[in-house]
C-alpha cells in the first residue's frame, strides 16, 4: 500500500436511521480509525420544552418511525413519574400488549428484511442481490410469512394505539380508550396461525446459527458492559429496574430509573452528533456498554415466558453468558420474538384486557421531575422530564438506543476491520453454501 486510504460508506443501508461508516487505513495497511457517523440533528428535546407536559406523549413518537410505541410509552411514563400518577392495572396491561406487539413486529422485520439477505445469499454476494427485494423474489413463501407476522403486530398496535406508527392513546393516568371484546376476539382467532409462523421463524433462525456458527463465534467478538431492563432477573421491556453487567459477567448495578444520572456517563464524540453513553463508574472508554437484544439476554437470568426461556437456554449452550458475540444479536432477537408472542397470547387471554377502567378521572399537573424507561427493540430508551408548577415541560433529556449502542458499534467495527484488513481472518472462516445462488 503506497499511502493512507479512507473507505466511506454513505449512507449505511439496512439501518433504522441515518448513518455513515468511515474506515481509515494507514500506509502500512493497518486500521487507524473506524467511525460510525451520525450527522443529523434532531432537536426533539427543544421541541418538547415549553409545551404542556401532557402534549409530550403525542410529540415523542415522531422521534422514530421504527420505535414510536416505545417513545410514546417512555414519554407518558416520564410524565406520570413527575406528577406521581399511577394508572389503573388494566391500562398497564394494554400498554404492555401494545409494546409487545411492537417488539414482535419490529423483530420480525429486522430478522427477515435486514439480517436475512446476508444469510440467504452469503455475506460476500453481490449487494445488488443481497437485499430484501431479492428475498421477496426468490423466497416468496418466506416473504409472505414475514409479512403476515409483521402485519399482525402492526394491526394490534393500531387497534390499541389508534395509529400503527404514531400512537395517541397513552395519556397521563392511563389509556384514552379501552380494548373492545370484538377486537380481542379477532386477534385471538389469529393466534394459532401466528404461533406456527413464529415457530417456523425459530427453526429458520436455528439453521442460520448452526450454519454460521464459525462466523458468530469468531468475528467481532467484543467484550463490553451491557445494559437492560430487568424485572427481578426476568427480561422485561415495559417496566423494572435498570441492570448493568460488566465484561466478566458480574452484575455491577441494578438501579431505579430515577437514579440514572449516577450510572449514565456521556461522551461527546468529535465526529458525530450522537453522544456515547457509557457506565459512568468505569469511565470512558473502559465503561462502553451495549444495549439491544443480546444485552438484555445477558443481564437477565431468565426470560419471563416458558418457550422463550427454553430458547435462551439453547442460545447460552452455544455462546455462553455473557455472550460478547456481535452476530449473536440475531439469535437473541429471535429469543425475544418468542417472548413477545407469548406475552401477546397471555394478555389477549387476560379477562382484564377488555376492562373499561383504563384511565384516572382526574390528573393534576404540578411541578416535578420524572423518568420513564422502556426497552425499544434496539435498546434501552429513557425520557426525563421536568415540569413547573403549571405543568409546563421546562427541561427534557432523552437517551435513545443509538446513544447506548454507538460506542459499542464502533468498538465492534474496529475489531472486525482489523480481522479483515490485517489478520485476513475472514479468508479461513467456514461458510455454508448460500440458500439461494445467483
Amino acid at each position: 500500500m503506497t499511502g493512507e486510504k479512507t473507505i466511506k460508506i454513505d449512507p449505511v443501508t439496512r439501518l433504522e436511521g441515518h448513518g455513515t461508516l468511515t474506515l481509515k487505513l494507514g500506509k502500512d495497511g493497518k486500521v487507524k480509525d473506524v467511525q460510525f457517523n451520525v450527522n443529523s440533528t434532531r432537536f426533539f428535546e427543544k421541541f418538547l420544552e415549553g409545551r404542556p407536559m401532557e402534549e409530550a406523549p403525542r410529540i415523542a413518537p415522531r422521534i422514530c418511525g421504527i420505535c414510536p410505541i416505545p417513545h410514546h410509552l417512555a414519554s407518558v411514563k416520564a410524565v406520570e413519574a413527575a406528577w406521581d400518577v399511577t394508572p389503573p392495572p388494566a391500562a398497564i396491561k394494554l400498554r404492555r400488549l401494545m409494546i409487545e406487539a411492537k417488539q414482535f413486529s419490529s423483530h420480525t422485520i429486522h430478522f427477515y428484511a435486514l439480517a436475512a439477505p446476508d444469510f440467504v445469499y452469503g455475506p460476500f454476494a453481490n449487494p445488488a442481490d443481497r437485499n430484501v427485494a431479492a428475498v421477496l423474489r426468490d423466497l416468496p413463501d418466506v416473504a409472505v410469512q414475514a409479512i403476515k407476522m409483521m402485519e399482525f403486530g402492526q394491526e394490534l398496535i393500531k387497534t390499541i394505539g389508534a395509529k400503527a406508527v404514531h400512537p395517541t392513546t397513552g395519556i397521563p393516568g392511563g389509556m384514552l380508550t379501552s380494548f373492545k371484546e370484538e377486537d380481542r376476539d379477532f386477534f385471538l382467532g389469529r393466534l394459532e396461525e401466528i404461533q406456527q409462523l413464529t415457530l417456523n421463524t425459530v427453526d429458520l433462525a436455528k439453521k442460520v446459527v448452526t450454519d454460521y456458527l464459525d462466523v458468530i463465534t469468531k468475528v467481532a467478538v467484543v467484550p463490553t458492559y451491557y445494559i437492560g431492563l430487568t424485572n427481578k432477573g426476568k427480561l422485561d421491556i415495559y417496566d423494572g429496574t435498570v441492570r448493568v453487567m460488566d465484561p466478566e459477567g458480574k452484575i455491577v448495578a441494578d438501579f431505579e430509573p430515577k437514579d440514572y444520572t449516577k450510572y449514565y456517563g456521556e461522551h461527546v464524540s468529535p465526529h458525530a452528533y450522537a453522544t456515547h453513553i457509557y457506565f459512568k463508574p468505569a469511565g470512558y472508554p473502559e465503561g462502553i456498554w451495549r444495549a439491544n437484544t443480546l444485552a438484555r439476554c445477558n443481564v437477565n437470568e431468565n426470560m419471563a415466558t416458558p418457550l422463550a426461556d427454553a430458547a435462551l437456554k439453547e442460545m447460552r449452550e452455544l455462546v455462553g453468558r455473557p455472550s460478547h458475540h456481535t452476530f449473536a444479536y440475531h439469535y437473541a432477537r429471535i429469543v425475544e420474538l418468542v417472548q413477545a408472542f407469548e406475552w401477546i397470547a397471555t394478555l389477549l387471554n387476560d379477562p382484564d384486557i377488555c376492562s373499561t377502567d383504563v384511565k384516572l378521572s382526574d390528573v393534576e399537573p404540578k411541578a416535578g421531575n420524572g423518568v420513564g424507561i422502556v426497552e425499544a427493540p434496539r435498546g434501552t430508551l429513557m425520557h426525563n422530564y421536568v415540569s413547573d408548577d403549571k405543568g409546563m415541560l421546562v427541561k427534557a433529556n432523552l437517551v435513545v438506543a443509538t446513544n447506548n449502542n454507538i460506542a459499542g458499534i464502533e468498538k465492534s467495527l474496529m475489531v472486525a476491520a482489523k480481522q479483515i484488513f490485517e489478520d485476513k481472518a475472514h479468508e479461513s472462516l467456514k461458510l455454508p453454501e448460500p440458500l439461494v445462488k445467483r
